[in-house]
């Protein structure tokens, strides 16, 4: 008897808590009904697709994420575009759809990624040499963007080396003899113009001072006499050659291009440039790293270049720009690149920047304020409510969804001091509401800017000139590209002992790349799934077709696509068209 009624206690209770369960569906429905304002672009609310039953296979008991997706304007949209359906019917579209993040970074290169998907031996080359770009320690990424603000700083100079890729490796690899060479450039022209006649001082560099101070004895030194007798006074320089002799040897071994950098107009703007070789002997680990690729070395130095044009462009010289603003340019590209997709938001950040960062230490409830900024609002008049608030998340329905995040936030004193030191961040947020929310429907693109704290650091450290910046956001955009170019081109240099030439001569010119290094897992499963690959090989028209469409953008990269593209229901919505 005791066990039957505890059966029906059991029976009665799951009841009651089924009858709960429902009334709480119906009234989120009611309460929160999905609508297009959850969508990216611009979406017209379309007829929702109305399944007669929804499968056990659709969803997983306390998760509605598939059937609300599938309830969005995006997903009406898609199974009425004949590209979305052509690809969904391939039998491979559901390898290729495990991964949203990585589906979503392949629809900024659709090109790229269908071209390398022919090619499954090449996709997985590149794939490999993500993964160990991905892997590269901080130190080393700090480096580059280093040599990144030295190249800015000195572009001409670069660019000039930049025409003689094996001089410009030979200089970086000895950076601090050329910094003493270039206090006397008519002796570095002389020695430029023939490298091989001062070979043998790299073995005997003390026979160099000698020379130098007696210079009308020496051929190769008589026409600069006066110049070389200058350099051998130079106790500096002479010491820089004392502990770097292979410099001699390291001219000779690249004798040609020499002769030729000596030979051009620009060589001037090269020669006596002491702080480009100074910038290099301080960046000297770096540079010696990067010289290990010529080719990757110069293209480096053109992006920088391109980047110190792009910036007088909008009246803004680069060097007004302090060496760790442009140094975080460079080591957070992808999340500047991703501010400049809505420039709105971009500027509000720009002006609230000290605020952003405290908030990019919490990225999922920045998130969550993004998606729905217009319900903070009010605590730009009171931030002292938002401690109170965020402490108890629950109570508050725009922070319920991510409690966890804001009672951490709450909890974190140093975040709170800095949105109480700019409360009118909130304002800011909620006046732009629309491009925050457009920001936050990109999952990938977000998250690489929201948790990205040296980002906002380094705008709040240089407000005047990314303030400067958020007036032309297509400039913000190209010179966010020029950095990312200018990182790609640094991992191939710094990656030459690893790869052979001609992987490091794709990777440093291939959009996909920079994608396949922000996830590197997905790409490597991607790599060893052929139907994936197939699937985007036979469909490259199709998907080049969907990655400009906002609904397509919104489904690839939302968490539940995979699951959903899985299911009976999905099947049935397509099949019904």
């Amino acid at each position: 008897m005791p066990s039957r009624i505890s059966n029906n206690s059991k029976f009665w209770v799951a009841g009651a808590s089924l009858v709960v369960i429902a009334g709480a569906v119906v009234f989120v429905g009611q309460k929160f009904p999905p609508n297009g304002a959850h969508i990216a672009g611009t979406i017209a609310p379309a007829e929702r697709y109305r399944a007669s039953q929804l499968s056990a296979g659709d969803v997983t008991l306390g998760d509605n994420s598939v059937p609300l997706l599938m309830q969005t304007d995006a997903f009406q949209m898609m199974i009425k575009n004949p590209s979305f359906r052509a690809m969904v019917a391939d039998p491979g579209f559901q390898a290729l759809a495990a991964d949203p993040q990585a589906l979503a970074a392949m629809a900024q290169a659709p090109q790229a990624f269908s071209a390398l998907a022919s090619h499954p031996a090449q996709f997985a080359a590149m794939s490999r040499d993500a993964q160990a770009f991905a892997a590269m320690s901080g130190a080393n990424q700090a480096m580059n963007a280093s040599a990144f603000s030295a190249m800015v700083d000195n572009s001409k100079a670069f660019a000039a080396m930049s025409q003689q890729p094996a001089a410009f490796a030979a200089m970086a690899n000895h950076a601090s003899a050329f910094a003493a060479l270039a206090s006397h450039p008519a002796a570095f022209a002389a020695m430029a113009h023939n490298a091989q006649a001062f070979a043998s001082f790299a073995s005997n560099p003390q026979a160099f001072r000698v020379a130098a101070a007696a210079p009308k004895a020496v051929p190769a030194m008589a026409g600069q006499a006066a110049a070389f007798a200058a350099l051998a006074a130079d106790s500096k320089a002479m010491a820089a050659f004392q502990s770097d002799p292979k410099v001699f040897s390291a001219m000779a071994g690249n004798a040609a291009a020499f002769a030729a950098l000596a030979g051009s107009p620009a060589f001037a703007a090269l020669a006596g440039n002491g702080r480009a070789f100074s910038a290099m002997a301080a960046n000297a680990q770096a540079f010696a790293a990067l010289a290990g690729n010529a080719q990757a070395l110069a293209q480096m130095a053109h992006s920088a270049e391109a980047f110190q044009s792009q910036a007088m462009a909008q009246g803004m010289a680069a060097q007004a720009m302090s060496a760790p603003a442009l140094a975080a340019m460079a080591a957070n590209s992808r999340a500047f690149a991703s501010m400049a997709q809505q420039p709105a938001a971009f500027a509000a950040m720009a002006a609230h920047a000290s605020a952003f960062a405290a908030l990019a230490s919490h990225p999922a409830a920045f998130a969550a304020m993004a998606q729905n900024a217009s319900a903070f609002a009010a605590f730009a008049n009171d931030s002292k409510a938002f401690r109170v608030a965020a402490a108890t998340p629950a109570a508050f329905s725009a922070m319920a969804g991510q409690a966890a995040a804001f009672a951490a936030l709450a909890a974190d004193s140093k975040a709170m001091s800095a949105l109480q030191s700019d409360p009118k961040m909130f304002a800011a947020m909620a006046n732009n509401a629309a491009a925050f929310a457009a920001m936050a429907r990109n999952p990938a693109a977000f998250a690489a800017m929201a948790s990205n704290s040296q980002a906002f650091s380094a705008m709040a450290a240089n407000a005047s000139a990314f303030a400067a910046m958020s007036g032309s956001p297509q400039a913000l955009a190209q010179m966010a590209h020029s950095a990312e170019a200018f990182q790609a081109q640094a991992a191939a240099a710094s990656m030459a002992g690893q790869m052979n030439a001609q992987a490091l001569a794709s990777m440093a010119g291939s959009p996909a790349f920079a994608a396949m290094a922000s996830h590197p897992a997905a790409f490597a499963a991607m790599a060893n799934n052929p139907a994936a690959l197939a699937s985007l090989a036979h469909n490259a028209q199709a998907f080049a077709a969907l990655a400009g469409q906002p609904a397509f953008m919104a489904l690839a990269s939302n968490p539940s696509f995979s699951a959903m593209v899985h299911s009976d229901g999905f099947a049935k919505a397509i099949g019904s068209q």
